[in-house]
């Protein structure tokens, strides 16, 4: 027997040791058992370790440096991924949202499930797991769900990790699964699969294998995409947080790539994958109990704290009418300042600094955040930092006083914006020690600090009111500090009983809310008894109680504060004492709201912008300039700010550049001549006939100054048709936007654009890296260099296009956009981008297919158009693959990266002099 065993261990660390790139890295044994679970088989990994990432200098940044993580358990996982059969079967009795997908199209039940969001496996995932008669591992306060009938948005979505349950499995598990058995050669790749998916499991016929990670459907995992770090993580789950586009990770192989592209420690698709995105050649396989004890990482800064935000910014508008909203509270387990930006989506952001973070406070503005380094009721060293409250936040600003704790925003009666605050937060019992202490204001402008004044003694920090006549603050006693014509009075409220978390109204009612310690029953003076911090209670501006608010049932109240209207915002603490949520308490209605869930979240304090001029210019501000939904796609984000600068630069631009990603990533309006202002309209997915609808809806009706435009032939998907079963933005998904809704009902606004629509698009729902798309107005910034590669990804069958009906269609469409510019006096540059030398020893002309043969005769019949069209001029930056885009200027098979947006912008900007002078000369 121990012969046997030593034999069966030496083939598992064998069939273990695949290859991840060049390096052939081994990390650990991962061994393969029979699970109970019927199709899974069991990981043995409790202590052993697998390698993420890569040593491979030329992999994505995202795919570097490799990293080690080690285990703390073991776990299952679908030997294939889940089949159409399984998910119909069991999709078509489950409990779902009234309009989901109850099923996906498949020519026979034993083919992998496709076309499916990363939110429809969870929703499939939980399903499963009822059906089976196991608990859910996953939870959420709400579902989307868009036009096709996916799921789109799951508010609140949180793992339940200590449940044993069905799941996806993260990066590290899949990663343990791959390195089992990684064969390339045998798997469905571009080669051989006829560009379709095929049954799960043919290369595979035994039962402690997995199938078809290398190829046939690429696969989603748990994890956000983030950076790695030369280091080792135990149970590691990704990054804590979504980057600033909502990337997920996406592993293997697929039918449509080929086998040489297969690496294992590949983690994303050739464009953006988010939660929302669904494509035919991506499915899933599940993962099957619990992880002790996650860890998140980013590139080196770990964190096992994950806080969810458990209201969308949809609700929000609902709520207060506006998505101009942000909370900001300290993350206790970290020490950092965390926020939600609603005009951002339902994201939680944390700003790692050294400096601990302690009652933070949101300027008038919403632009800064206060904060202190001491806490209330410890009487100690407290300093006071100032930054912006954005996703790239600024340096920290420090008051240069000795001591300053809980600082509180306010505009003075002089217009003047300022921070109050006292020199010490500890114990107010003793009045003597009280009244040494002080109370300060700093006025605050232009990111600096002036000059502190003293507003009175005694350490107010709960609040002054806007005419300084009345100052509180608490712990252990509720003082207060009232000015009127007959002098100051100094008061302790509450009957002189302990009270904590006093807040000043943030209005002219002058009202006061605490927390205080409980009252026992006592039925004979009928008084309701109720638990310590259970209540907020509510003070008029004489000291006389007038409301109470209780608790929801098994949490009570911490660190309470008055914010818009009227409202407080709360912790909400369980029945241990821990800070588990953050709260928003509607005063009118005695409702409580939860916001946020975490370990440990204190100090939260609540923005909301007032009205805006712009509101009253009589626009449907539930419709205006909504062109993007929470969780969105990256094509939508990308709309949404060609929206916004089309509608800023309508009257300015006179250059507009449209078109696929290609032109998206290189051609930079920063770097053309000064008589050019240029925007760059150009997305993805993009198609000539998009291009079209574009230009005949928005540009052409809105840009009065244009002379140019131009456009991207991206003649190797000239394959995509219009109408029903393309990818044309304008035909697809515009009903699912109100902006673009609104847009038609107005007939485009032909007939002018209205006063405010601007504004308010620039208000609506954006992202948080809304820069990459808008400061080279409209190029898409971040153009990472990589390569050419060596062997060429040919994604779709270079015969595809033999019936000519596809290209005639879209010649047809770029004739009809030539014709259109010509009548209304504007050139048309119709640009072929380069893509990989590589090609032009293959069979197709680029990375979506179409036989060289076939290129060369449509590019001379393209070439044609400008001895037919004066207006019309072909910038062949390809010509066959024999150009002169060398290597260092590529991001990948077929865009350029920044090293080459020089080259192509200058031989652009050369083009358009030269028409330029022709039209000068006319």
């Amino acid at each position: 027997m121990k012969c046997v065993a030593l034999f069966v261990a030496l083939l598992a660390a064998l069939l273990s040791s695949c290859s991840d790139d060049s390096s052939s890295s081994r990390a650990g044994v991962v061994s393969a058992r029979t699970s109970e679970i019927p199709g899974y088989i069991l990981l043995k990994a409790t202590g052993k370790t697998v390698v993420v990432g890569t040593k491979d200098s030329t992999a994505k940044e995202n795919e570097r440096p490799q990293m080690r993580v080690m285990f703390d358990y073991d776990f299952s996982l679908g030997q294939s991924e889940v089949t159409c059969g399984e998910f119909n079967k069991i999709m078509g009795k489950a409990d779902l949202p009234e309009g989901m997908i109850t099923k996906v199209a498949c020519d026979e039940d034993d083919l992998p499930a496709t076309n499916v969001s990363y939110y429809d496996i969870i929703l499939f995932a939980n399903a499963k797991s009822i059906a089976d008669g196991f608990d859910t591992a996953y939870s959420y306060q709400s579902v989307t769900i868009d036009g096709e009938g996916h799921c789109s948005g799951l508010t609140g979505l949180t793992l339940r990790n200590t449940v044993d349950a069905f799941r996806l499995p993260t990066e590290a598990e899949w990663m343990a699964a791959a390195r089992i058995r990684w064969k390339p050669d045998s798997s469905w790749n571009s080669e051989n699969s006829d560009y379709r998916p095929h049954s799960v499991c043919h290369f595979v016929s035994d039962s402690v294998h997995f199938c078809d990670m290398e190829g046939n459907v690429k696969e989603f995992v748990y994890d956000w995409l983030g950076k790695f770090s030369d280091t080792t993580v135990a149970n590691f789950m990704g990054s804590p947080q979504a980057d600033g586009l909502g990337q997920r990770v996406l592993k293997g192989g697929s039918f449509k790539h080929s086998k040489e592209y297969a690496n294992a420690y590949r983690r994303g698709d050739d464009y953006v994958v988010t939660s929302a995105t669904h494509a035919d050649y991506v499915g899933f396989r599940l993962a099957y109990g619990a992880i002790p004890d996650p860890a998140w990482m980013n590139g080196g800064s770990g964190s096992s704290s994950n806080t969810v935000s458990l209201v969308s910014s949809t609700e929000m508008k609902k709520r207060f009418g506006t998505m101009q909203v942000k909370v900001a509270f300290r993350n206790h387990i970290t020490g950092n300042l965390e926020f939600i930006d609603y005009s951002l989506g339902s994201k939680v952001f944390e700003i790692e600094d050294d400096v601990s973070v302690f009652h933070p406070d949101i300027s008038p503005d919403g632009k800064w955040v206060a904060f202190c380094t001491g806490i209330e009721s410890v009487d100690g060293k407290s300093e006071i930092y100032v930054r912006t409250l954005s996703p790239i936040s600024s340096d920290l600003v420090k008051l240069n006083v000795e001591r300053a704790a809980i600082p509180r925003w306010r505009v003075t009666s002089g217009g003047d914006t300022v921070i109050v605050y006292a020199t010490n937060a500890g114990d107010n019992s003793d009045k003597n020690l009280f009244m040494g202490r002080s109370t300060w204001q700093v006025p605050f402008s232009n990111g600096k600090f002036g000059k502190p004044q003293k507003l009175f003694d005694g350490a107010f920090h709960g609040g002054v009111s806007r005419d300084d006549r009345l100052a509180v603050t608490g712990s252990r006693l509720l003082r207060s500090r009232t000015e009127s014509d007959e002098g100051v009075v100094d008061s302790v409220w509450y009957n002189g009983e302990q009270a904590c978390n006093v807040s000043l109204s943030k209005d002219d009612s002058k009202r006061t809310l605490f927390l205080d310690f409980g009252r026992k029953t006592d039925k004979e003076n009928n008084i309701e008894g109720y638990g310590v911090h259970e209540r907020i209670q509510v003070m008029d501006s004489t000291g006389k109680l007038i409301q109470y608010v209780s608790a929801p049932d098994d949490y009570a109240f911490d660190h309470s504060e008055w914010t818009f209207g009227n409202n407080a915002i709360v912790s909400l603490t369980n029945y241990n004492g821990v800070h588990e949520k953050i709260a928003l308490v509607d005063m009118s209605t005695d409702s409580v709201l939860a916001l946020a869930r975490g370990e440990e979240l204190w100090h939260p304090a609540m923005w909301v912008d007032g009205v805006d001029d712009f509101q009253d210019s009589g626009l449907d501000m539930d419709s205006a300039g909504v062109y993007l939904k929470e969780n969105d796609s990256w094509a939508s984000v990308i709309m949404r700010y060609k929206m916004e600068l089309l509608w800023r630069y309508a009257d300015s631009a006179n250059v507009a550049i449209l078109g696929s990603s290609r032109p998206l990533y290189s051609l930079s309006p920063d770097l053309l001549s000064n008589e050019f202002f240029a925007i760059n309209f150009a997305h993805t997915p993009n198609s000539i006939y998009a291009t079209r609808d574009f230009l005949d809806k928005y540009i052409l009706n809105h840009l009065k100054n244009l002379k140019h435009v131009v456009i991207s032939l991206d003649i190797d998907f000239w394959w995509k048709i219009d109408g029903d079963g393309g990818d044309n933005f304008f035909y697809k998904d515009v009903k699912r936007y109100p902006g673009y809704v609104y847009d038609e009902h107005h007939d485009y606004w032909k007939d002018g654009v209205p006063p405010g629509l601007l504004q308010a698009t620039e208000k609506a729902l954006g992202t948080e890296d809304a820069i990459l798309y808008t400061y080279d107005r409209g190029r898409h910034t971040p153009s990472a260099c990589g390569s050419w590669g060596t062997v060429p990804e040919i994604e779709i069958d270079s015969t595809y296009m033999d019936d000519g009906g596809y290209l005639k269609n879209s010649l047809e469409v770029l004739e009809d956009i030539i014709k259109k510019c010509e009548e209304r006096n504007i050139s048309v540059v119709g640009v072929i981008f380069p893509q990989s030398p590589a090609y032009a020893k293959s069979g197709a002309f680029g990375r979506y297919g179409l036989r060289r043969s076939v290129a060369k005769s449509l590019i001379e019949k393209i070439d044609g158009f400008s001895k037919t069209y004066t207006n019309f001029v072909l910038m062949d930056e390809n010509k066959m693959g024999n150009h002169d885009y060398g290597n260092e200027m590529a991001v990948d098979f077929d865009h350029l990266c920044a090293e080459g947006i020089p080259q192509i912008t200058e031989r652009l900007n050369s083009i358009l002099l030269g028409l330029e002078k022709r039209r000068d000369s006319k």
